[in-house]
């Protein structure tokens, strides 16, 4: 019975089984050291000829080498990965964000090693060692969330392993950031209702630990004083620090609901928390935006096909995984000495205000 040593037939397809650079060498005709060379980009080989180099790229195609990415990581000490952490893949913030950074990484020679915590710091200390081991060159994280704060990736910057922080502000001045203009978004919220003529404004701050709730809440009080706008704490009411969704918005706005101080309008934390409280609202028999209008914040993709669509600040989250890329490839190489120098970037994202049916004049 005859059997084919590296080739399989099943059914029409004919699967081939990775050759090697020696097999390589013996069908090219050129030996194995130029062929790694020319496969792996080595500095050595910037005299080979350029036709040689062609040639033998033509030759992997045709036959379907790829270089051991393995071996060249140990004997280089670089992995060419880096991991791309999530609180939540499911998220929507997550997913539109993760859609820039594919984009972005694309261009690269980086591999990405997608890690989704599941809003679960136990989960993300067991990758923690994982993410070591693999040799990672460098962290691009998704710090929105309470589960995953800048503050939990201070163990890569502790290893001098380059990090990316997006939706988020950092404390450490290791760690590189992007993020929206928290204050300037909630002026631009608040001055919208001060426009439409609200004065009896309600507001559902973010979580104590969540440093842009502290931002956005600057934003208000600072545009408050400016057109003396009375603050009335008993419409005042804050998010726990466990929860930062449409199930915190719905029990603070049932919280204010149930203190009995009128309001016409609502700030809520973001866009999440402002889809619980226009449930909220609704499940009370008030109308939105007839008897109560509701702004959100970061136009997450549901927003604009909520029921009402919801008015809210804008970010291109695309965008800001695009510039989260960006800052960490550039302190890679600052890392490496090709830059201007080692130190944090940060760079903040103007926010635009997007007018939808879930606001109306007093």
């Amino acid at each position: 019975m005859y059997t084919q040593t590296r080739t399989e037939i099943i059914g029409k397809a004919t699967l081939r089984a990775m050759i090697t650079i020696r097999e390589l060498a013996k069908a090219s005709g050129f030996s194995p050291t130029t062929i790694s060379l020319v496969m792996n980009k080595s500095p050595a080989g910037q005299h080979i000829p350029a036709k040689t180099k062609e040639s033998i790229r033509n030759w992997a195609r045709k036959l379907g080498y790829y270089p051991n990415q393995f071996a060249r990581s140990l004997r280089s000490s670089r992995s060419g990965s880096i991991a791309v952490i999530v609180p939540d893949v499911s998220d929507p913030y997550c997913a539109q964000v993760l859609l820039g950074v594919d984009k972005a990484l694309y261009r690269s020679a980086y591999l990405p090693l997608l890690v989704d915590i599941q809003n679960s710091r136990a989960r993300f200390r067991k990758y923690i060692s994982t993410l070591f081991e693999r040799r990672i060159e460098g962290v691009i994280a998704v710090a929105n969330s309470l589960q995953l704060q800048t503050e939990m990736l201070d163990i890569f910057a502790n290893n001098r392993i380059p990090v990316a922080a997006i939706g988020r502000e950092s404390s450490d001045a290791r760690i590189n950031s992007v993020s929206v203009d928290n204050e300037a978004g909630a002026r631009l919220a608040i001055s919208h209702l001060f426009e439409l003529g609200h004065r009896r404004i309600a507001f559902i701050r973010g979580p104590k630990a969540v440093i842009d709730s502290a931002h956005r809440w600057l934003g208000i009080v600072e545009f408050a004083k400016e057109v003396s706008l009375p603050l009335d704490s008993a419409l005042i009411t804050q998010l726990k620090d466990t929860a930062s969704s449409s199930e915190g918005g719905f029990e603070a706005m049932m919280r204010l609901l149930r203190g009995g101080t009128p309001f016409s309008a609502v700030m809520a934390f973001d866009d999440m928390t402002a889809f619980g409280a226009i449930q909220a609202l609704t499940q009370a028999g008030l109308k939105v935006p007839e008897q109560c209008s509701v702004v959100g914040f970061d136009d997450i993709a549901a927003a604009a096909h909520f029921n009402p669509p919801l008015t809210t600040i804008g970010q291109s989250m695309e965008e800001l995984g695009k510039i989260g890329v960006s800052i960490f490839l550039q302190a890679r190489e600052a890392q490496h000495g090709r830059g201007p120098g080692v130190r944090p970037i940060h760079r903040m994202v103007e926010p635009v205000l997007a007018v939808r049916a879930s606001t109306a004049r007093v």
